[in-house]
């Protein structure tokens, strides 16, 4: 990891920015240039420097759309924590393929990457940016120093709740760390500020250590509140479940041990929280998804506000190209990049969309084979992004470079499906009436009536696999799920140019973690490879 970030965090933690608590409210232009000691001793400067933890999914530094970055060693845009995130979760799986070749980006779908990728060192350091982020603002925010400043009453209250959102935050990047890359540099707010490199901490030791810290703040933030816009994309209780359930799903790939009960348990917790299905699914999608009851925890975006290269403009841009209308996705064009293989077409019955709402393919002039990676019209494009509202409107930026489009991380049809995997593994602690009941809620909204429900009998892991790729397509859940269903390795499944190959070969088993960066290799003797690499 670049020790750069744990030895100058206080600086980067002094940059602040208008609060990201609401509807598109994040703000980029930096206020204050000053030592994080004398920011914090100004209550009114909390929740704008919390505003900047939640920033660091969204956007890339201080200025937006570029200038003033958070990390370098590559192009801004590129840089960003979402794009890189969602690359790494989709390119290297049968859901996606992009037809550009910037640097070694073709290596994520080919399968081959090494150390010096330099799209998953980006994705290294950010993560690790966004950590040294919050473990600066938790310390800052002890009991002990805000005691020694003052803060009291409601203000010491607001505080504590911050707090929890910022390991909440911190959590949610080390859980990224922890399912992409295994074995990683750990630091807390427990450890001083550049007295040493950091130490590596093994799978099952850092999956503890999530686990425990957000047991820990359940309690601590906020309640669930569907629908109440002053909290909207700040991490409530309900975001606090879900990522336990996540860890809990995956935790027999984490630490060789299964916890279904545990993933059914807090699923079944988001469940009946409050939050609903939205009635249309293509409005999870648009440009005011933000008044959607079924968003669990965004990544908010404003076209005017929010503005970057990466994030929600790459993934309303990219998929456009060929024959499709930029006007018809809220944008002044398309970049030609993004599309989905054949496999993931194959799962629909009807791609046209008029049986299953979730079949979001564009066929008027591509071909269902890829021949060449590199042509855009090889390869279904896939609608489900736009800067449009639900009324048809266009996002706020005149320009139409920069969406208003959330990023919906958690939703709560993935709780839903969550808790039917964990029952259909064994989870004592689910129903199976109830795992059905919930998969058909899914099929009812997306065909429109009965005609998709299935029974019990037809609820397999096989089908859930299925069902969550025509459901979350495009989402960054696929490589997660393949690798816990054990098909993203070897030949138990394969897809067009997996390996690198246009029929698909099996890779080595290696893959399903990436490398840790040369860079950070080098700059750190405390850290071991990961088998393979």
């Amino acid at each position: 990891m670049n020790t750069r970030f744990f030895k100058h965090i206080a600086l980067g933690a002094a940059f602040t920015i208008a609060a990201a608590s609401c509807d598109h409210d994040l703000d980029l232009e930096p206020k204050y240039d000053v030592v994080s000691g004398n920011i914090y001793t100004d209550f009114n400067n909390y929740k704008n420097v919390l505003a900047k933890l939640y920033a660091g999914y969204a956007v890339t530094g201080q200025q937006g759309p570029t200038g003033n970055a958070d990390i370098s060693g590559i192009d801004e845009g590129f840089s960003n924590y979402l794009r890189q995130y969602w690359q790494a979760q989709e390119l290297t799986t049968d859901e996606a393929i992009i037809a550009w070749n910037d640097g070694n980006l073709r290596d994520l779908h080919d399968m081959d990457w090494t150390p010096a990728n330099e799209f998953l060192r980006a994705l290294y350091n950010r993560i690790f940016y966004q950590v040294s982020l919050t473990n600066e603002f938790i310390r800052e925010t002890s009991d002990s120093k805000l005691s020694s400043r003052g803060i009291t009453g409601a203000n010491l209250e607001e505080a504590k709740r911050f707090r929890a959102e910022a390991r909440f935050l911190r959590a949610l990047s080390y859980w990224h760390a922890l399912d992409l890359y295994g074995n990683v540099p750990f630091v807390t707010e427990e450890d001083e500020v550049g007295s040493t490199l950091p130490e590596q901490i093994a799978r099952p030791e850092l999956f503890a250590y999530l686990e425990s810290e957000l047991l820990a703040i359940e309690n601590e933030l906020q309640a669930p509140a569907p629908g109440n816009s002053s909290v909207y994309g700040r991490a409530t209780q309900a975001a606090a479940w879900m990522l336990l359930s996540k860890l809990y799903l995956n935790a027999e790939v984490y630490t060789g041990n299964a916890r279904y009960n545990d993933a059914a348990t807090y699923a079944k917790k988001v469940i009946d929280a409050g939050y609903s299905l939205e009635e249309d699914y293509d409005h999870l999608f648009l440009a005011d998804n933000n008044t959607s009851p079924e968003i669990i925890f965004p990544i908010t975006f404003d076209g005017l506000r929010t503005t970057t290269w990466g994030g929600m403009t790459y993934l309303v841009h990219a998929p456009v190209g060929g024959s499709m209308r930029a006007a018809d996705f809220g944008i002044n064009g398309g970049w030609g990049g993004l599309r989905t293989t054949q496999a993931v077409v194959n799962l629909f019955n009807d791609v046209s969309g008029n049986t299953d709402d979730r079949a979001n393919f564009w066929t008027d002039g591509q071909s269902l084979e890829i021949n060449d990676i590199f042509t855009f019209t090889d390869g279904y494009a896939v609608t489900k992004w736009k800067n449009v509202t639900s009324t048809g409107q266009a996002g706020s930026d005149p320009a139409g470079d920069h969406p208003d489009t959330d990023y919906p991380m958690f939703r709560l049809a993935d709780a839903y499906l969550m808790y039917a995997e964990a029952v259909v593994r064994g989870a004592s602690t689910g129903n199976m009436s109830e795992a059905v009941e919930y998969v058909n809620r899914l099929r009812e909204r997306a065909y429109n009536g009965t005609s998709g429900n299935i029974t019990s009998g037809q609820l397999t892991l096989d089908f859930i696999l299925n069902e969550r790729a025509r459901e979350l397509m495009w989402e960054a859940h696929r490589r997660t799920d393949l690798i816990r269903f054990g098909k993203f390795t070897g030949d138990a499944y394969l897809w067009p140019w997996k390996g690198a190959v246009k029929e698909g070969r099996g890779v080595q088993e290696f893959r399903r973690l990436f490398p840790l960066p040369t860079t950070d290799l080098n700059a750190n003797p405390n850290l071991t490879q990961n088998s393979g690499y």
